[in-house]
């Protein structure tokens, strides 16, 4: 084996391009010395500028590779061990690793540490091609044509994509992004570079552009597997479930036993409403996974927190709390399965099972999203046994770690809410009467989460003329594509851009939401529920390009339903419920808005009090129904025996008759509940 690894054996990139500071002109001139051949000044100057910097992620690997390449392997090994402790996931630290290996000879540590590599980071060239040689050299030769074929595939690619790729596994997002649209600026459309522009647009949850851009790189090269995949990926993140499915087909067609593009199909037949069929699929799935597959566990873990799903959305619950009982079974840590027991509301936790979340919880090995995942579900079990302390401590411990990832800015909703009283005034809506789409079938059920939507929703879906879906997410696309993606907080262009639309295009935005979401009402009844709860901010959109749909304020007691929303962990989305400061001001906003909506469209809302329905199930249900302009049917009454799929929290909960338990748990918590309080203020809150 070689020992001796000329200069292009390393994938290293300045972090940046364009020196903006003192070190970032340092780590120009230190590559410059590389690229001379001169590494002993390059390992020399780097030296001295880690005794300031001594943490630094690029002085640390060029000192490492110029160490390396002056044979000194032992210090290069030392110098990546103090690398590996500041930054223990950084690809190139295990590509250098795995060279300083092949020069010692040891191919079994050489081959660990690049495909380590080449696992985070899979545009390092170098290391697939030594993994080629590596893999040949002891015999392994499928491993060997696998890395061969990676190895050409980079080859083929303009370097300056490759160089782009590998700060984007890098985590060097804006790096990357810069790099490959001066590039596709120079030189023209590239199926590849187009492909890494949407990854990152897929990243930064720009979805409309990432799904322009796969549709672009499969017109080039329609059996591009891997774009296609990712394609099928942000067609799901857009609700865009029919396309979807069409853009899946061909990868079913050509490997029809892969489980990762049959997945994709569940997640999809789920996204359409139907969660019973794909039971049979993740069964199947389970079956067919053999105890020597690549990551067995974990996959059989994951397929069956997904057959729980899917059997708590029909109903069969005892049948979902064994899938989740299986994936704990099989990942005791797995945060997610004890949560979706807990997110059950009506099941209860063992001692013994308590015991193992809280050892969990406090294991450092356990990963971060386990862990938020433990907490929540702790504060759950601890709260059903009594212990309120006890479960406060756990919730408040769940909060707190989400809250410090989350990057939540209250002042984004609350300029929106002063941007929709200033735009959305009476004289707005008077002078575009008569606008919008004349279609009557949408009634919008919406508020704050755990505020009692769900049952709203039931009694409504178990009338004969209305179909219950989902909370669907096409009044947000609308919304995103009229604020566009450079976002000024200073002067944002939605709401105030409705006042640019004319009478056609507001008609027009009517006819998208109606066609967007007819895959969603597969029962073909006269009118629908869309429950999307943040719909309220966009009652002035709604009312606009929708005159004739029906709106319904689901409002619960303010500190039952902050408490409520501070206990639960939402799959996604609802950052403002994870701190006591934050749900209490977006609640005091959100009541604010609501009451502008009162007094610009008065009479176009009806708001209906959870607690009202509980106290008069009856006289509810009648007030619901006179406003839908639909007639009594006693199915409404006895909503908890109509069979349907039900994906939110309160899915079991709404399958019993009503029942007053869950008015005033939030009291067993009211030591430790003051400060919410204090936040929501004596109009809300009063003592």
């Amino acid at each position: 084996m070689a020992t001796q690894i000329d200069r292009t054996d390393t994938d290293t990139t300045p972090a940046a391009s364009f020196p903006a500071t003192p070190l970032e002109a340092e780590l120009k001139a230190l590559h410059a010395l590389q690229a001379r051949d001169d590494y002993a000044a390059a390992a020399a100057e780097a030296a001295k500028l880690l005794t300031t910097t001594p943490a630094n992620r690029d002085l640390l690997l060029i000192l490492a590779h110029s160490q390396r390449m002056l044979r000194e392997t032992d210090a290069a090994l030392a110098a990546l061990e103090q690398l590996g402790r500041h930054h223990p996931n950084f690809s190139q630290m295990f590509l250098e690793r795995g060279l300083c290996h092949v020069a010692q000879r040891d191919a079994p540590a050489a081959i660990f540490h690049l495909r380590t590599a080449v696992t985070l980071n899979p545009a390092l060239a170098m290391a697939w091609k030594m993994l080629d040689g590596l893999y040949r050299m002891t015999g392994d030769m499928r491993s060997a044509d696998l890395a061969s074929r990676h190895f050409a595939h980079l080859a083929s690619i303009p370097a300056p994509i490759v160089q782009a790729k590998v700060l984007f596994h890098d985590g060097e997002v804006a790096a990357a992004e810069m790099l490959i649209r001066r590039f596709l600026l120079e030189s023209g459309d590239h199926p590849e570079g187009m492909r890494l522009l949407a990854q990152i647009g897929a990243l930064q949850f720009v979805l409309d552009d990432a799904e322009a851009l796969y549709a672009g790189v499969l017109a080039m090269v329609p059996d591009h597997h891997e774009a296609r995949e990712e394609y099928v990926q942000v067609l799901i993140g857009l609700h865009k479930f029919v396309q979807a499915r069409e853009a899946l087909e061909p990868l079913l067609q050509t490997f029809p036993t892969n489980h990762v593009y049959r997945t994709h199909a569940a997640t999809i037949q789920i996204g359409l409403g139907d969660s019973e069929s794909v039971i049979p699929a993740y069964r199947a799935m389970l079956s067919e996974i053999g105890d020597d597959a690549p990551a067995a566990p974990l996959r059989r873990a994951d397929l069956n927190l997904w057959l729980g799903h899917s059997l708590k959305t029909i109903g069969h619950t005892s049948e979902a709390i064994d899938a989740y009982m299986a994936a704990t079974a099989i990942r005791p840590e797995f945060g997610d399965a004890w949560w979706s027991l807990a997110n059950l509301k009506t099941y209860r936790f063992t001692p013994e099972a308590i015991a193992i979340m809280r050892a969990r919880l406090d294991d450092p090995a356990t990963a971060e999203i386990d862990r938020i995942h433990l907490a929540f579900a702790l504060g759950k079990a601890l709260e059903d046994a009594g212990d309120y302390e006890a479960s406060w401590a756990a919730y408040a411990r769940g909060n707190a770690m989400h809250r410090a990832a989350s990057g939540y800015a209250p002042e984004v909703f609350e300029k929106n809410t002063s941007e929709q009283k200033r735009v959305c005034t009476p004289a707005f809506f008077a002078k575009r009467a008569g606008w919008g789409l004349d279609d009557p079938s949408p009634i919008f059920v919406l508020g704050l989460p755990r505020s009692g939507s769900t049952l709203i929703e039931q009694i409504l879906a178990s009338h004969s003329m209305v179909e219950g879906t989902q909370e669907l997410p096409d009044i947000q696309r609308i919304v995103h594509g009229l604020q566009g993606r450079e976002l000024d907080f200073d002067n944002p262009r939605y709401p105030a851009v409705l006042g640019e639309m004319d009478e056609e295009t507001v008609r027009r935005f009517g006819e998208r939401y109606i066609t967007d979401t007819m895959p969603n009402r597969v029962m073909g009844k006269p009118l629908f529920i869309d429950k999307m709860p943040n719909n309220f901010r966009h009652i002035g959109l709604i009312h606009l390009i929708l005159p004739n749909a029906k709106i319904i304020d689901a409002r619960r007691e303010p500190m039952a339903c902050c408490f409520s929303n501070l206990k639960q962990l939402f799959t996604r989305g609802q950052e403002f419920t994870y701190g006591v400061d934050d749900i209490a001001r977006y609640y005091k906003t959100y009541v604010e808005l609501m009451n502008h909506w009162d007094a610009v469209l008065p009479g176009r809302v009806l708001r209906v009090q959870h607690e009202d329905v509980v106290d008069d199930l009856d006289s509810s249900v009648r007030r619901i129904l006179d406003y839908c302009g639909l007639p009594f049917e006693d199915a409404c009454i006895e909503f908890h025996k109509t069979k349907r799929s039900v994906r939110t929290p309160s899915s079991e909960q709404v399958r019993q008759p009503i029942f007053r338990d869950g008015l005033e748990q939030w009291k067993n918590f009211e030591p430790w509940l003051e400060p919410l309080r204090k936040a929501l203020g004596p109009e809300l809150a009063p003592r």
